[in-house]
């Protein structure tokens, strides 16, 4: 059953994608929509299986690896602290508005610092496709997104440990720090020593494609080595294309994994998060969606925008930072479970905030071609 399933999510995406290009939009927003369509709120022709689940996984991964590939890396050193300003500024403003909403909404204090920091998380993964399309991703702000990413989740991460602590949860804020610390520490040093020594050495196999292969070993580990220490997968695949991009198969390695993701399961990551969308209760709490899915979207767009004008960019770019990091993705779900786990988060609230991430992500790549767009009309390229 899942081999059709495959089919149609490839067949539909394809086609959503072509027919979204087509209306002036970022093939990835039609990827989206048809995931809801096919999925069981619409039409049911496709269950969110663990089967399914795991290939989303893998797709995301490979969307982040490919991304690091494309890193240029002296960009990205030059954009460090624009980096940091977009990634600060970015959580401080939703985490504190978040907070007062909890408040207006009778949550209690700890429940609306958790919400604040529920829409603090940030996940680019839908926004580098967005950037890709419109050939953004290797320009200043896409390294500034980029690099704001990795310390978006590294804050929001070290801050859940801290609130989880007040709540008498069975996280360490110590122990939190300490392996992400040493995962980054690990990851830069193994990137700069092992990995080309690893990539040289495995070329010389007598195998069929043993550079490809080994990119995937080294993209996969790193993965694992990052979800094992409390940082999003996506964030050490990311690093694993960084680590290779210093590499001389660089090139190689980034054509032939771009084909083997876009093939299968980059469209399949798109696709189901619009089938895994759940839309019970959504008339019940209509109201609270549109208030929370506003507060999400501009607390967001708004303070990754301030840090990055600070920082030096002009306000058309600022915007296009900011509305890059709109979108909260699997981060966002991943801490929604486990406020669902721990009573932070009531059932019926913890719908309501799937909805919320999934408009998130949904508006962040027209929001990204219409702003980027309008900057290029414009001419305002210039910092």
């Amino acid at each position: 059953m899942f081999l059709l399933q495959l089919a149609i999510i490839l067949f539909a995406s394809k086609i959503a994608g072509d027919i979204s290009v087509r209306l002036g939009q970022p093939s990835v927003l039609g990827k989206l929509l048809i995931g809801i369509i096919l999925g069981p709120s619409v039409l049911g022709l496709v269950a969110n299986t663990d089967t399914l689940t795991q290939f989303s996984q893998i797709g995301v991964i490979l969307l982040m690896f490919l991304a690091g590939l494309e890193t240029d890396i002296d960009e990205l050193k030059r954009t460090g602290k624009a980096s940091v300003f977009v990634g600060v500024s970015g959580i401080i403003v939703p985490l504190f508005l978040g907070f007062l909403s909890g408040i207006m909404l009778n949550f209690t204090p700890i429940q609306s610092w958790f919400l604040g920091l529920l829409l603090s998380a940030t996940s680019v993964s839908i926004s580098v496709q967005a950037l890709k399309e419109i050939n953004q991703l290797k320009s200043r702000e896409g390294a500034t997104i980029l690099g704001a990413a990795v310390i978006d989740d590294v804050l929001v991460i070290v801050a859940l440990a801290f609130l989880m602590s007040l709540t008498g949860g069975d996280i360490n804020i110590g122990t939190v720090v300490l392996k992400k610390m040493l995962f980054f520490a690990a990851a830069i040093l193994i990137g700069w020593k092992v990995v080309p020594k690893f990539l040289k050495k495995f070329a010389t196999i007598k195998v069929t494609e043993p550079v490809i292969s080994s990119a995937f070993i080294i993209c996969f580990v790193y993965a694992y080595l990052a979800e094992h220490t409390g940082v999003a997968a996506m964030i050490g695949s990311y690093i694993a294309g960084v680590a290779i991009r210093l590499t001389d198969y660089k090139q190689e390695v980034f054509e032939k994994v771009e084909t083997i993701s876009y093939s299968i399961f980059v469209p399949v990551f798109f696709t189901s998060i619009g089938i895994s969308a759940q839309f019970k209760g959504i008339f019940e709490n209509f109201r609270l969606i549109v208030l929370l899915s506003i507060v999400a979207i501009l607390t967001k767009l708004i303070g990754a925008s301030i840090g990055a004008k600070i920082s030096g960019f002009s306000w058309n770019r600022s915007f296009g930072i900011g509305a890059a990091m709109v979108s909260r993705g699997e981060v966002a779900l991943i801490i929604a479970s486990i406020g669902l786990k721990t009573k932070l988060l009531s059932q019926d609230m913890f719908a309501v905030i799937i909805i919320v991430i999934l408009v998130t992500t949904i508006v962040t790549p027209p929001m990204i071609k219409w702003i980027f767009n309008r900057k290029m009309q414009t001419g305002c390229g210039n910092v």
